[in-house]
């Protein structure tokens, strides 16, 4: 998340994916203190909500939407319209570029983040103004600095 919101609490976080990475940042985000919901297709990534909570997502603050991210009325049920930030953290490239673009466009979110996996999409989408996070990116960057201090070892 971005160093402001970190620092600010009772921001209305809007997270779309619930699987693996938008999950624990919920959790995380919940912990910090803000309002968080989450919105996605499958009804069963609520149970990722709940990993290491000692009572529901719903009983601890927190929001769970069944729906299309795509669809602008299940984006309106997540509560879109009051979001402070916007994280776009769903498998696919294509629709956290869409969703961010009308979370930025259409609903004004001061603060959108999409996650782009393809590193060079992921650059282009920030040059045009889309706050991109690009793991594939971070994890090249971390694969070569290991690869390289092997190297200087060996050859040192």
């Amino acid at each position: 998340m971005c160093p402001a919101l970190s620092s600010i609490h009772g921001v209305f976080i809007l997270i779309v994916g619930a699987g693996r990475v938008g999950s624990s940042l919920a959790r995380s985000m919940l912990r910090d203190g803000h309002t968080v919901s989450c919105l996605d297709e499958d009804p069963e990534a609520h149970a990722r909500l709940e990993i290491g909570l000692e009572k529901s997502w719903e009983d601890v603050g927190g929001q769970f939407t069944v729906g299309t991210a795509l669809e602008i009325e299940a984006l309106q049920e997540a509560g879109i319209e009051r979001a402070d930030a916007f994280v776009a953290s769903t498998d696919g490239d294509n629709t956290n570029i869409v969703i961010a673009q009308i979370a930025q466009r259409r609903f004004n979110v001061p603060t959108v983040i999409a996650r782009i996996l393809d590193p060079y999409r992921a650059e282009w989408y920030e040059q045009q103004g889309l706050h991109t996070i690009c793991p594939t990116r971070v994890a090249i960057e971390m694969l070569e600095t290991e690869v390289k201090e092997a190297a200087a070892k060996v050859a040192g």
